[in-house]
């Protein structure tokens, strides 16, 4: 233990809420450390939770069960959300492009990766002799792209990219993360049924749950979806706060009820998520948005940092060859090559956007979780498989989360990013218009003196402006002066 570890107490103590609260503020507050040096948050809230870990500071906590339990929880709420904010209308013409990569191309990079792993087992490279199984096991637990990460690297750096691949990414990683935990759950059966009934026979036998449960998933998804629209259009609540508080029980239920009858429980809720985000009647969406927002960003801080708390830095050592070896296997050659071959079919996609979709692999929280399974199950060599997952995870963060960008504009992909409109928490509802803000510069006022001569097209009002710390309600002889802020709505007009 580091000489730091004289501070260590044991997670589960009285100061539990004291010590979570440390965390997440320092946690938030390294966020801007991020933004500034393009390392994405995720990344940070791992590295967080192991410097305090009991390799670090000394905080014990090694109960893979509660992690275990926690970390589903917030999966849930993290993909619930990925289908609340999931547009469609933006995602109608690559919807075959995603459920083609989140099925077929998850399943591809299994198979690479499976084979590849148990190649180096018998190399003598620091992974024990195993079975072809439990390599195919290592490979599931990676296989998928993490939502958390791509939906953290996309939208909080507001990375607009060209073809349609921003709708794409979103898609694709919000729908895999059930396939890869379907396929760990199923290898780890497997493992335990081969033993009784043979390798061929058990091989059949979990095939067959696969189709069964993601379709009994994709069924009560549709099932669940209408309904929950139906509810939620005709139950009239004043309180836009319980309102997503309800919307978050059906999350809940359509993960618990989807499970209950042998379904993928994450695989349901995702596509729930997507009918009610996308319903017409929906009240109170921005608060609601927001609500899932404030939640998704909470689950993914206290997971990292319970996934970092949960490693062991000084356990890892014999793992990192194999692992930098897997990870860059993945990243090089297993995901470009289930990305092109998935893709085969979509020509008029560019070689370039099937390169950068390539890229973005992102592993993260997704398959730290997915590799608690094997622990909690007693799979033999769990702990191996977490730390080569962990690490690869790490490297993953590291080499593709920080790189995301500059990819993008190598391939001519991205455009220029969009200024962060300020509108000084005034909203309009989406019917009503767009919310854009200008400021008002020396040039503005060779051509206009007050707000009357500015001249403004149709359909654009300006509906407050901001002078210094002032807020001044705007009239066609206001005087205008530089550094003027002009909240504007841009809108349609019946004149």
């Amino acid at each position: 233990m580091l000489p730091l570890s004289v501070f260590a107490f044991n997670l589960h103590a009285e100061n539990l809420l004291l010590l979570a609260s440390v965390l997440v503020f320092f946690a938030i507050l390294i966020t801007k450390v991020g933004a500034r040096f393009g390392a994405p948050s995720l990344l940070l809230f791992l590295l967080l939770g192991m410097a305090t870990g009991a390799d670090g500071l000394g905080v014990t906590f090694q109960d893979y069960e509660t992690a275990e339990s926690i970390g589903h929880f917030a999966m849930t709420v993290i993909l619930f959300t990925g289908g609340l904010e999931t547009s469609l209308r933006e995602t109608k013409t690559v919807m075959r492009q995603g459920v083609l990569l989140s099925t077929a191309g998850v399943l591809l990079m299994t198979v690479l990766t499976g084979l590849f792993i148990y190649f180096i087992t018998r190399c003598g490279l620091g992974i024990p002799e195993t079975s072809l199984i439990v390599c195919f096991l290592v490979a599931a637990i990676m296989s998928s792209t993490d939502s958390a990460s791509v939906f953290s690297v996309l939208r909080t750096r507001r990375l607009q990219l060209r073809e349609n691949l921003g709708p794409l990414l979103e898609l694709e990683s919000g729908s895999n993360d059930p396939m890869a935990y379907l396929l760990t759950i199923l290898i780890v059966q497997l493992l335990s049924v081969a033993k009784d009934t043979g390798t061929a026979a058990a091989s059949l036998s979990v095939l067959l749950l696969l189709v069964l449960q993601m379709a009994i998933g994709y069924g009560l998804g549709i099932l669940l979806g209408k309904a929950a629209t139906w509810a939620l259009e005709k139950i009239k609540l004043s309180s836009s706060s319980l309102y997503a508080i309800m919307i978050m029980s059906i999350a809940f239920f359509s993960n618990g009820f989807s499970n209950l009858l042998f379904g993928n429980g994450l695989l349901t809720l995702y596509i729930v998520g997507i009918m009610v985000g996308n319903s017409d009647k929906l009240q109170y969406k921005k608060d609601v948005l927001k609500f899932f927002d404030a939640m998704t960003w909470l689950m993914q801080l206290l997971m990292f940092l319970m996934l970092g708390l949960l490693a062991r830095p000084s356990q890892m050592g014999p793992v990192l060859l194999p692992a930098l070896l897997i990870g860059v296997f993945m990243m090089l050659i297993a995901r470009p090559a289930s990305v092109f071959l998935t893709l085969l079919p979509f020509r008029g996609m560019s070689a370039r956007a099937k390169t950068l979709v390539s890229w973005v692999g992102l592993k993260g929280a997704g398959p730290i979780l997915f590799a608690l399974y094997p622990v909690v199950t007693g799979v033999e060599g769990g702990a191996f498989i977490f730390n080569i997952v962990f690490c690869i995870t790490l490297l993953s963060l590291v080499v593709q989360g920080m790189t995301l960008r500059p990819a993008a504009k190598v391939l001519k992909l991205s455009y220029e990013e969009e200024p962060e409109v300020e509108t000084f928490g005034l909203e309009l509802p989406e019917e009503m218009g767009m919310l854009r803000n200008h400021t008002v510069t020396a040039d503005d006022l060779k051509h206009a003196q007050d707000l009357r001569e500015l001249h403004l097209p149709h359909g654009i009002r300006v509906v407050m402006v901001r002078r210094e710390d002032k807020f001044l309600v705007p009239h066609g002889s206001m005087k205008l002066q530089e550094g003027d802020q002009l909240v504007i709505v841009m809108g349609e007009t019946d004149d």
